[in-house]
């Protein structure tokens, strides 16, 4: 039922986030630091700093909005991509490659309404740390190499929330504020679920003896890393694009950018090729215990098990 593919989302979304959230947080900080600027040389020299610096609790700062918003998402993208494979089968026939992928961009394209917004808050969110300790470092730098008596203090960072930033951008720009990068969330989470979920059906039906059958829970997990780290790893020239134009905070000397192509143009001139692969592994490592998560939950059925559990608890 639609209210069980809700709740099994939903679910699987929580506990996928909850144990990846600072994997993602380093991915977000390793893409966003331009050449010349670098406080991180990896996603463990970034989560050891950003300990050290904003202590334990600093490496899930934005978890709360993505606590919050990823249970819509993760139920309008998997219940989708059922409703799609279901309305695009025939006669309950076996789809075809063509169709799964259909079934897969439905699904993505549905997602990115509460994605965007989702994506947005959390960036600035979870770049803020990196922004903060760059402009420490510059400030001291700076009184080290003066030699004027009392040189400023360095500023204090403020903490700001999702909800301070949400109605600034409300206030400022309207409901569009919260959907700045959708172009480019569209631009990766289409291609990603075109990758994801027909990679996920055929490797889970390897493990299925009768197509009757649901496959066990290991097998729907594996299926669910791999094609997850593997749909990750292809869309994440996108996701970098996506991080870029959708941080409004900028470090010292970093630039700006006015679009895809121009942001597309300026990655690939001053930071080369490769510039596009950053985070790669990161976005893998997150994507791929999160789907894998996501697939045991919702094909487990905890929804349909808490839903036939009321009438009997009533009776």
């Amino acid at each position: 039922s639609l209210p069980a593919k809700l709740i099994n989302g939903g679910i699987a979304g929580l506990i996928g986030v909850t144990c990846v959230f600072p994997i993602d947080l380093a991915k977000t900080r390793l893409q966003n630091q331009q050449n010349g600027q670098r406080m991180y040389t990896s996603m463990s020299d970034c989560l050891i700093k950003t300990i050290r610096s904003e202590g334990y609790f600093g490496m899930y700062r934005g978890a709360a909005v993505n606590l919050t918003l990823v249970t819509p998402e993760k139920a309008i993208k998997l219940a989708a991509n059922d409703f799609f494979r279901h309305h695009l089968s025939k006669d309950g026939k076996k789809l075809t490659l063509l169709r799964e992928m259909l079934a897969g961009c439905g699904a993505g394209t549905c997602q990115v309404i509460v994605t965007t917004p989702m994506e947005m808050l959390k960036i600035q969110l979870q770049d803020a740390g990196r922004i903060a300790a760059q402009k420490k470092l510059m400030a001291a730098q700076a009184q080290l190499s003066s030699s004027a008596a009392g040189a400023a203090e360095p500023a204090v960072e403020t903490r700001t929330t999702a909800t301070q930033i949400t109605r600034e951008l409300l206030r400022s720009k309207g409901i569009a504020g919260l959907y700045k990068g959708l172009g480019a969330t569209l631009l990766r989470d289409v291609p990603f679920s075109i990758v994801y979920f027909p990679l996920f059906a055929n490797l889970n039906k390897l493990g299925q003896k009768d197509p009757n059958v649901k496959a066990p829970f290991y097998v729907s997990f594996l299926s669910g890393c791999v094609a997850g780290s593997t749909a990750a790893v292809a869309v994440n020239p996108c996701d970098v694009i996506k991080t870029r134009l959708q941080s409004l905070q900028r470090g010292v000397n970093e630039d700006t950018y006015s679009g895809i192509l121009d942001c597309t143009k300026k990655i690939w001139q001053k930071e080369g090729p490769m510039a596009f692969l950053k985070g790669a592994y990161c976005r893998a490592l997150v994507i791929a215990p999160l789907f894998g998560i996501a697939q045991v939950v919702y094909f487990i059925g905890i929804a349909e098990f808490l839903l036939d559990m009321l009438p009997k608890h009533r009776a």
